[in-house]
């Protein structure tokens, strides 16, 4: 039977040339006719398009209607006024003679009579030379399928990928001076440099409704010790590009995450490692906003510094209606390391729970985060605000953290939407001593701690962006924030807010490459208005595939 099929299909597509030499002549659906080849017709005269020249033809045509053996186009035409080549005719003739075999093999009560065995035989010695050729591509064509068959990678996975290159500078002196943060000194520390980063995802489904994620990357945006190049560069990660991690190119696994329904309403997403928020609950920012290689470039533009958090834990998002989910989970920093302050349970941690409510114009959402710290691992704002922000009582002293978030946009048409996000986050130091506390100029002064000292840091964005605007796939957009700032602190609060206003322009080439000019410009780099106002201009090009 599969040889049967692959002579149906060889009578459309063995002529090639012949075949797409002339263009279809009908507009119907393509979906509509590339379904399957699988009318039968009675006569070879319901093929509009083939001469009937020879006595071949009605020989065969006899047969068709005897046996009904020849399928073809839904509209019954071979699309385009021509005869039949031979190889075409012998594919037809095939089919029949199959069918034939097919007739006596069963011996049903429709045999097949002397006269139609005699025409058949006379068929198959003229055109014995096409037969021939015809079985001998459909013999090939079958051993490749069992070759692929055999080969291919795996039946549960599949390969998606994308690779990041960027092109960037920053313009404007360092943070409170040179690299000693001596005043006296400024100067831009920053060159033009060229980086990339890449991400392998090996994605299985075991059941058509799970999906198993199993993550290779490799990239060299970042120092030796996982630092950002450009941060250093500057004194701040206010400057802080999307995808800016990852060094020398070494490849490693920093993701692995499962995810499985267990109802309609109702699914679990577990990992041991490199489960953030974004990968167990939605961002609410509008289609690719967040993402690295096609949204917004800068760190803290993309989307709430409130989901920048995670490591290996679990998660469930319970659907309540259609339009309302809560997505509950708990994630811990080292969860695979069992020695003191590490676990699942006795290290650093943050719990999530975020309601949100899914119209047809647009989301929002609300979120509250808990979470702790370990001393030498603080890292409040995720790297996008100052450095005080991220470690307002320094890295010396362990942090316990509660934020409270709120993000939605709204499309008000195709090539127009707004989004939004904000936050505040409560602080608590969980021990005493002197620590290191920034100064917001590039240095920090020793300054003592209690137990239980507070701090308050918010931040907030807005921004307008324009889908398919000059050209589909296309996405310019603008965005204005403040980012992570602290407004009140026992131990030191900053007296400015620094503004981030950001451009930038997807240009999409094709499916699988885009192309990113975007630029943003800092005030008060730092929360500080003594330093330089910080310019970032990136060229950021992306393949997916």
């Amino acid at each position: 039977m599969i040889k049967t099929l692959f002579y149906s299909f060889f009578l459309l597509f063995l002529a090639i040339p012949a075949v797409w030499a002339a263009p279809p002549e009908d507009n119907s659906n393509p979906a509509d006719a590339n379904r399957n080849l699988q009318g039968q017709v009675n006569s070879v005269s319901q093929f509009s398009d083939v001469q009937p020249t020879d006595w071949a033809f009605g020989a065969l045509q006899s047969l068709v209607e005897r046996y009904g053996c020849i399928a073809g186009y839904p509209n019954s035409t071979y699309r385009g006024n021509r005869a039949l080549s031979r190889y075409e005719f012998a594919a037809g003739l095939n089919a029949c003679l199959d069918r034939i075999n097919e007739l006596i093999a069963t011996a049903t009560s429709d045999l097949v009579n002397k006269q139609d065995l005699a025409v058949l035989q006379k068929l198959q010695q003229d055109f014995a030379a096409e037969l021939t050729t015809l079985r001998g591509r459909v013999d090939t064509l079958e051993a490749r399928t069992a070759t692929l068959e055999k080969q291919q990678f795996s039946t549960t996975t599949k390969l998606n990928a994308q690779i990041i290159t960027a092109i960037s500078d920053t313009f404007g002196n360092r943070v409170g001076g040179d690299a000693s943060g001596n005043p006296k000194r400024e100067r831009d520390d920053s060159r033009i440099y060229f980086a990339n980063r890449g991400r392998l995802n090996f994605e299985s489904s075991f059941t058509g409704k799970d999906l198993l994620r199993v993550r290779l990357e490799f990239g060299n945006f970042a120092n030796s010790n996982g630092a950002s190049q450009i941060a250093a560069a500057t004194g701040t990660g206010m400057t802080r590009l999307n995808f800016d991690y990852d060094s020398n190119e070494t490849l490693f696994v920093p993701h692995i995450r499962y995810y499985f329904p267990v109802s309609d309403s109702l699914n679990f997403v577990v990992g041991p490692t490199g489960i953030g928020y974004t990968d167990i609950t939605n961002t609410i920012t509008p289609a690719t906003i967040a993402d690295d290689g096609n949204g917004v470039p800068s760190l803290f533009g993309s989307y709430s510094p409130l989901f920048r958090r995670g490591g290996g834990g679990a998660a469930a998002n319970w659907n309540i209606t259609k339009d309302l989910v809560l997505t509950l989970g708990y994630l811990a920093n080292s969860p695979n390391v069992p020695s003191g302050s590490n676990g699942l349970f006795n290290g650093g941690y943050n719990a999530l729970a975020h309601l949100a409510y899914y119209g047809k114009q647009g989301a929002i959402g609300v979120a509250y985060s808990h979470g702790y710290s370990p001393a030498g691992v603080i890292d409040l704002s995720a790297g996008t605000g100052s450095v005080l922000s991220n470690a307002p009582f320094g890295n010396n002293i362990a942090t316990s953290n509660d934020i409270v978030g709120a993000q939605g946009y709204y499309r008000f048409s195709p090539n127009f939407q707004v989004h939004a996000w904000g936050g505040y986050i409560w602080a608590n130091a969980k021990n005493s001593g002197l620590s290191d506390i920034s100064n917001g100029r590039g240095g920090t002064d020793s300054l003592f701690v209690n137990n239980g000292d507070n701090a308050n840091v918010w931040f907030g964005a807005i921004g307008v962006s324009f889908p398919d605007v000059g050209g589909r796939g296309n996405l310019p957009g603008i965005l204005f924030g403040i980012p992570p700032h602290v407004s009140n602190s026992d131990v030191r609060q900053e007296g400015n807010n620094a503004y981030h206003i950001e451009a930038f322009y997807r240009y999409r080439l094709n499916d699988n490459i885009s192309v990113t000019p975007g630029f943003w410009v800092i005030l008060n780099p730092e929360n500080d208005s003594r330093n330089d106002t910080q310019y970032v201009g990136v060229l950021r090009t992306t393949f997916d595939f």
